[in-house]
């Protein structure tokens, strides 16, 4: 059994909740290590100090989850340095604060559907024994896939969902916005970041189905969750101040799910909020 320390990874974390997260992962009294990283380097060393200054060390790793080359430095530094890593939680996200929901649709689904598909293809390869991944999706997807039409949502429902259909349907979104004249005849909801957090929480559900079926002996969890709505620089300004959470708050069900133990299987391949998982995708009800 490996002695060293555990290895976790939080994407985004320079500011917002993923700052909030490493924060409470080096409070935790287990001992590890905890890679902050941010698409800047200097601004993610700059939270590094700020850390440091309130007596808590956290590494860091320059990481743009768009960019392959940059994935690739950071996946060979884990390899190097660590043998691979335990826990990563996938927090970088993007969205977009144009007139329309619509507004930078490519941008967004590229970036945090296809950037976190980006970091599945790297990253997963390293996970060690009883690794742990966590999938910061949102209460959007919830609200996305409600307002589907029905033939889409039985083609993001079909028990036969692959991760390469996943990946069509999410490109058939982006290429139905660039049409503002046809997209409403097209069933697809009107958010761009609904969409692709959909993704995130089917692409967790696929991510587990996999690792189950082809590699159960290294014990991998991977969720996702809604963190709540939460006071960040994406957020700000969008809804009623007294809605909103802190960052510390909505960083309580990741580091949750980060620090399951291995031998809890409870929570496993799930769509999680306040700790809890949820049904995803939502069942259908009358007032839905």
């Amino acid at each position: 059994m490996d002695s060293k320390p555990r290895v976790f990874v939080v994407t985004g974390s320079n500011k917002g909740i993923g700052k909030s997260i490493v924060k409470r992962l080096l409070q935790d009294k287990e001992e590890k290590t905890v890679y902050l990283t941010a698409r800047n380097e200097e601004l993610g060393l700059q939270t590094v100090k700020e850390f440091e200054q309130n007596g808590l060390k956290p590494r860091f790793h320059q990481l743009d989850i768009t960019d392959q080359n940059s994935i690739g430095r950071l996946h060979d530094y884990l390899k190097s340095e660590h043998g691979g890593l335990n826990v990563l939680v996938n927090n970088a996200g993007v969205a977009f604060r144009g007139d329309s929901p619509l507004h930078g649709a490519k941008t967004t689904v590229g970036c945090n559907y296809f950037g976190l598909m980006n970091i599945f293809n790297s990253f997963f390869p390293l996970l060690k024994q009883n690794g742990v991944v966590v999938n910061i999706s949102s209460v959007s997807s919830v609200h996305a896939y409600k307002r589907l039409s029905d033939g889409l949502k039985r083609r993001f429902s079909d028990s036969g969902l692959t991760v390469d259909a996943l990946s069509i349907l999410m490109n058939e979104f982006i290429t139905a916005t660039e049409d503002q004249d046809t997209f409403e005849a097209t069933g697809w909801p009107t958010s761009a970041y609904g969409v692709s957090k959909m993704g995130v929480s089917f692409l967790t559900q696929l991510q587990q189905k996999s690792f189950d079926a082809e590699e159960p002996n290294r014990n991998i969890k991977v969720n996702s969750c809604c963190p709540g709505l939460v006071e960040t620089d994406m957020t700000r300004g969008k809804h009623e101040k007294s809605w909103y959470q802190t960052p510390e708050e909505g960083a309580d069900t990741p580091v949750y799910l980060s620090l399951l133990q291995a031998n809890d299987d409870s929570i496993k391949g799930c769509f999680c909020q306040k700790r809890k998982p949820t049904t995803y995708p939502p069942q259908e009800t009358a007032n839905s």
